[in-house]
């Protein structure tokens, strides 16, 4: 059985580059749990493992895959992406903006380098953090279709965590030109080259994400889904990036399996997220050392 991680220690960075979703005037709050490997090498920096939640959850209630990392021996720092967590609170930019994330891990790279040397590192994500991984690897949002969907000529799924976060979205930015502000950044190449290897599980925006982006892929990406997921459904979310990116490798964890049973307080299938974090481990243990 896999030790339970010890409490993180919790620090908010602020973003100067970019502004806090409910006052302009202040910066972009990022929130990290940081657990520290229980051995460190005086020497040698621990390989270092991102962990990004799925939409509307939060860094905190990762433990299935931060565990399993941790007793591998990594460093193990999980954000709250602003707008998108239960901590704080919901923005609609916060589930309509996701490349916003990336910049997140980015960015708190940046201020932990500032500090000390880092080992190398990965990035796991589940849900849309499963985007937010694939973005560092160098996936990229395709503006128009995402202006579609914000536009109303493409549809938008269902988002159980914010009903009518379109009309929020669109509340909030009510000209076209505002709203067209409001998407600079989509579409550009959020890739970090400290960022050595990403492990997705049931990743999102797979519909969204250019071929062409996906095929310049270069670092190793091992992808998990589950078989009766409806919330990031195989075909539409997960197989574009099993099949354009080249480095990409990976397999179901159960064709009975859903997208809330990796996170449900009552799991049909309690295994699932369990498979998943040693799936996690050993691959970033290949990867990283």
């Amino acid at each position: 059985m896999i030790p339970s991680a010890p409490e993180p220690l919790i620090r908010v960075l602020y973003d100067e580059s970019r502004p806090d979703l409910r006052d302009a005037s202040r910066p972009r709050p990022v929130r990290l749990y940081v657990w520290e490997p229980s051995r460190k090498e005086p020497d040698a920096p621990a390989p270092l493992v991102f962990v990004s939640h799925g939409t509307g959850g939060s860094g905190s209630e990762m433990e299935w895959l931060v565990d399993p990392l941790h007793a591998a021996g990594f460093r193990v720092v999980a954000p709250d992406h602003h707008g998108n967590n239960f901590v704080d609170g919901y923005e609609p930019e916060g589930f309509l903006h996701p490349w916003e994330r990336p910049k997140d891990i980015s960015f708190a790279l940046d201020a932990l380098a500032g500090e000390e040397p880092l080992g190398p590192v990965g990035v796991a994500g589940f849900s849309i953090g499963g985007y937010t991984a694939a973005a560092l690897a160098g996936a990229r949002v395709d503006p128009g279709i995402l202006w579609a969907v914000l536009t109303g000529g493409a549809p938008l799924p269902e988002i159980p965590e914010f009903p009518g976060v379109l009309e929020a979205l669109r509340a909030k930015y009510a000209q076209e030109e505002a709203a067209r502000r409001s998407l600079e950044g989509v579409g550009g190449d959020l890739s970090d080259p400290r960022v050595r290897a990403v492990f997705l599980v049931s990743p999102g925006v797979g519909a969204l994400v250019t071929r062409e982006s996906l095929e310049s892929v270069r670092v190793p990406v091992a992808i998990r889904w589950a078989g009766a997921d409806t919330i990031t459904p195989y075909e539409i979310d997960t197989r574009p990036y099993l099949d354009h990116i080249p480095t990409a490798s990976g397999h179901s964890i159960g064709p009975a399996v859903r997208h809330d049973d990796f996170f449900a307080p009552e799991p049909a299938d309690p295994t699932a997220r369990v498979r998943a974090g040693e799936d996690a481990a050993a691959f970033f243990l290949e990867r990283l050392g």
